[in-house]
């Protein structure tokens, strides 16, 4: 029987094919989009394990970097490049962001504390050696913080959506404000 195929198959210019491999080649045609699901599915959850966990600071563990302007108490304005790094776990949050153009730098630190949507902490800025608390609002990527210390206030908003973050700060002093728009 095996020859007969052969022969067929020799006649007709194709290889020659039985049952066992019909049936082998439509399981290969069957597993390729099965084992591209599984890829995809994978692929889905190693992209988001860093979104994985849940709470208020979901979505934010991890470095960020990107950019964007100081604006300085005398009115001027400077670009600058940032850095964030945000260690979450589950109601808590340490945060580190360092930003520097060429003549400007500051480095905020905090650790964070949310209960519900209410958020509050301490903060310190180590290159002007100030400190003080911080507390405000938020959850899902989304926060308002005042942060406070003798001589200094300064509204923080903080949006997050996918691999993207803008962070807005406004003072009373010091500097008037810096806008950063960081991705991973």
């Amino acid at each position: 029987m095996g020859h007969q195929l052969a022969y067929r198959a020799a006649a007709d210019g194709k290889r020659p094919v039985s049952k066992i491999s019909d049936a082998s080649g439509i399981f290969a045609r069957a597993r390729r989009p099965a084992l591209a699901a599984v890829a995809f599915f994978v692929a889905t959850l190693a992209g988001t394990s860093g979104h994985a966990e849940s709470g208020p600071f979901a979505g934010l563990e991890g470095t960020w970097s990107g950019g964007g302007s100081v604006t300085l108490d005398d009115g001027s304005s400077e670009r600058i490049r940032c850095r964030a790094t945000y260690r979450v776990s589950g109601p808590t949050m340490a945060m580190s962001l360092t930003c520097a153009s060429d003549a400007y730098k500051f480095n905020l630190a905090a650790d964070v504390q949310a209960e519900g949507s209410a958020v509050s902490g301490s903060w310190s800025e180590s290159s002007r050696n100030v400190s003080g608390s911080l507390q405000g609002r938020g959850g899902g990527g989304n926060f308002q913080v005042l942060a406070s210390a003798p001589g200094f206030n300064a509204d923080i908003s903080l949006h997050t959506s996918g691999r993207k973050q803008a962070v807005s700060i406004r003072a009373d002093s010091q500097f008037r404000g810096a806008n950063i728009a960081l991705s991973r």
